[in-house]
């Protein structure tokens, strides 16, 4: 699978955007989704199964027509998913069609530096013209594309949705959102190497250091940015609050520099050491005569991976450790959402006591 965005650059032939606009009760996918419909390939999913078919039915359809008319350029269609296509889901998707245009390079570009520097976009589609997209940030600042009338009418609280302009035009504003969960991982040996591969088409950003730069192969993930570094103790120093790390280089030495001057710091959300239980008392005893508190160990993860798998080899350490981070970024996501709607809860109460007095 390939994702949609890499799709859209790489691939030199017509091809048709498709987005999840809107769910209503239950789907395959969330708003947001994509696929890419070439005549000949799909890339990416909207869930599969039988939206997915008609969805690249529909798409081929646009691809087969002359450009440059609405009907080959953008559509919106509803599917209800039980009664017209026999899925179990049992709700309605609304799907966005868009043709790619052979001259939106530059556009594409732009969008997909913000997705690898970890910056958020929102896209701004006319589906009843064939007007170019807009780019623009979280603040509406317009990025690429066309100056809009409905920059400051964007809600960024809320995702992938559809909405009317005072003209009773539909729009797709459409949130390309970065991956919020980053690694942080030191070491391109075996091991390491394995779980960038595990870890390529996962919604996380890696950013993959080592002072070895032949070691790097010449093909990367499109989720991974490489750091070849002398110093790796500069960059936990310098790495964003809500990190993940996970060490796993050539040395010794260098892992507890490393483990060092992680366990210095208390605003990450996972630190791995890759080694056995004894490798983690032989660190923990050279760590105290460093000053790192003892209390400070229980956030060091020695030995890495998910309890029970015990294979050494290196694709079952990656599937292993892939699955942990699954674990502990989802968990960081769920109690995001809980802060978020706390203090929602707190803002609604407050604006309710206000309007009473």
């Amino acid at each position: 699978m390939n994702h949609w965005l890499n799709a859209l650059a790489t691939q030199a032939v017509p091809k048709v955007l498709v987005t999840v606009a809107k769910v209503v009760g239950s789907g395959p996918r969330e708003p947001g989704a994509k696929m890419v419909v070439t005549q000949d390939q799909m890339f990416d999913t909207i869930g599969g199964g039988h939206l997915e078919m008609r969805a690249a039915e529909i798409a081929r359809e646009m691809l087969s027509m002359p450009a440059d008319s609405v009907a080959a350029e953008r559509r919106l269609e509803r599917f209800p998913l039980g009664p017209s296509l026999g899925q179990c889901c049992g709700g309605v998707v609304h799907l966005a069609f868009e043709r790619i245009p052979p001259n939106a390079l530059e556009y594409l570009n732009c969008l997909s530096q913000r997705w690898r520097s970890g910056q958020d976009t929102w896209r701004l589609v006319s589906l009843d013209t064939v007007t170019a997209p807009t780019l623009c940030d979280g603040a509406g600042t317009r990025l690429a594309g066309p100056v809009s009338h409905l920059f400051s009418h964007i809600d960024t609280g809320d995702a992938c949705h559809l909405t009317l302009d005072n003209a009773g035009q539909r729009w797709l504003v459409d949130s390309c959102l970065a991956y919020r969960p980053h690694l942080m991982l030191f070491g391109a040996g075996h091991v390491g190497a394995a779980i960038v591969r595990a870890l390529a088409e996962l919604p996380c950003q890696v950013t993959w250091v080592d002072e070895r730069e032949d070691m790097f192969p010449e093909v990367l993930p499109s989720n991974v940015r490489l750091e070849a570094t002398d110093t790796p103790e500069a960059l936990v120093a310098s790495a964003a609050p809500g990190v993940s790390f996970l060490v796993l280089t050539h040395s010794h030495a260098l892992d507890q520099l490393l483990t060092e001057h992680i366990l210095r710091r208390s605003d990450f959300s996972w630190f791995g050491l890759i080694g056995s239980r004894t490798k983690r008392m032989q660190f923990e005893h050279r760590l105290r005569e460093r000053g790192i508190p003892s209390e400070r160990f229980s956030d060091m993860v020695c030995p890495i991976g998910l309890p029970g798998i015990r294979g050494k080899a290196p694709p079952v350490i990656a599937a292993a450790v892939a699955a942990q981070l699954l674990q502990v970024w989802e968990a960081v996501e769920q109690d995001s959402q809980k802060d978020l709607g706390h203090t929602l809860s707190q803002l609604s109460t407050q604006h309710a006591l206000e309007e009473c007095h």
